[in-house]
């Protein structure tokens, strides 16, 4: 499961050398990414190649308060609130690293060695005419197994445009295991006095 992750300034220079269109309103800037909130999506452009554009995370729930942040890459095109938009609007979600939470509420950070950005396979759809995306998971690669039994779905950034405009692709995409990551964990300070 992915329920944080974090963008950084240098991500906006690499997302524009990407794509044809950067939205003017793309929220951008050194942050984490929590769900329901605003964050660039990569997406396709309907006169060719790539675009970059701002989108809520995650889907309503039955229950109003609940947020769908998460479909696993697996079943996702057998659930029937996910199939149309994984078939025809897939997105990529970049970022410098994510976070997991181990058993022990000991959080993880996954990145790639040589600092390069992750682009997460997701997918969107309106929502009373606000887009939102959801984060497509896999089974979790040996780097984050010891952390977590899942994480996203990791593209490469020649994978992109395959991802996103190929549909005969698609499946090979949903069954991929993503590369290895780097991992760098904060502990819990355990006291050493009791008052």
């Amino acid at each position: 499961m992915c329920g944080r992750y974090h963008m950084d300034e240098e991500m906006t220079e690499e997302i524009r050398r990407m794509v044809k269109i950067l939205e003017s309103r793309l929220n951008t800037g050194s942050r984490d990414i929590y769900p329901s909130m605003e964050a660039p999506v990569i997406l396709k452009n309907e006169g060719g190649g790539l675009k970059a554009a701002s989108m809520a995370w995650g889907f309503p729930g039955r229950d109003k308060k609940q947020l769908l942040i998460n479909a696993r890459s697996e079943t996702a095109l057998e659930r029937p609130s996910f199939s149309r938009a994984v078939s025809h609007r897939r997105c990529v979600l970049p970022a410098r690293w994510f976070y997991e939470w181990n058993p022990e509420k000991e959080k993880a950070e996954f990145f790639r060695k040589d600092g390069s950005l992750l682009y997460m396979a997701g997918f969107y759809e309106l929502f009373q005419e606000v887009p939102r995306f959801i984060i497509l998971t896999t089974q979790a690669n040996p780097s984050v197994r010891p952390v977590h039994h899942r994480m996203p779905l990791i593209l490469e950034k020649e994978e992109l445009e395959e991802w996103i405009w190929e549909n005969c692709s698609m499946e090979k995409f949903l069954k991929k295991t993503p590369g290895l990551l780097e991992c760098r964990q904060e502990y819990r300070q355990e006291r050493l006095f009791f008052l």
